[in-house]
């Protein structure tokens, strides 16, 4: 069976990681607002949503759903970084969701719409947590509780079912619950900044 094309970029969603490309998987509570918002970047090459971080393979939606299988909703990326760099993405992901809530982004409540970030390697680890500590004390600044976003090795990625990937391509009017909390995060933070 033929992989299905990513209906904004046309390649096809099983497509190998070009030489010289990066990944990355976050998570921010639906995956449909995340998906799309990181679609739109300059320099992200393909997106797919699917479900990470699990006990159960190859999970349904419906499962996930149930709380049954640990999994968070969760975008894979493939980017070149030399036109976007990871703490571009950082910032990106830190600015557009609540990430002190737990278990919930706004109205959508369970441990699959949790905050995390799946990292590739050593850099993207040391990058991650960086940018939490930073990102921390800027909440904090602004009276919001502790980050409890996650920061694990990457897991088994379980692509979503096909009507699900550019879902709000598909149904321009669809549901997307990402809020931030309007504070600004630092692209690239030193240690001395925080």
């Amino acid at each position: 069976m033929t992989a299905p094309l990513h209906l904004i970029y046309g390649r096809p969603l099983d497509a190998p990681v070009p030489k010289g490309f990066d990944q990355a998987i976050f998570g921010m509570g639906c995956y449909w607002g995340v998906e799309r918002l990181f679609w739109k970047q300059d320099g992200i090459w393909l997106t797919e949503v699917g479900f990470a971080g699990g006990t159960v393979p190859d999970p349904t939606y419906k499962q996930v759903c149930n709380g049954d299988t640990g999994h968070a909703e969760v975008v894979r990326l493939i980017y070149d970084s030399s036109r976007i760099s990871y703490e571009r993405l950082l910032q990106i992901f830190w600015e557009n969701h609540n990430p002190t809530q737990g278990n919930r982004q706004g109205n959508d409540v369970g441990s699959q719409y949790r905050s995390v970030i799946m990292y590739f390697n050593d850099s993207q680890k040391a990058a991650a947590e960086l940018s939490k500590a930073d990102y921390g004390n800027r909440l904090a600044v602004e009276g919001f509780h502790a980050i409890t976003t996650q920061i694990l090795p990457a897991a088994p990625f379980y692509p979503a079912h096909e009507d699900h990937q550019q879902y709000l391509d598909r149904y321009p009017d669809g549901y997307c619950g990402l809020r931030g909390t309007g504070v600004q995060a630092c692209a690239s933070p030193t240690p001395e900044e925080i």
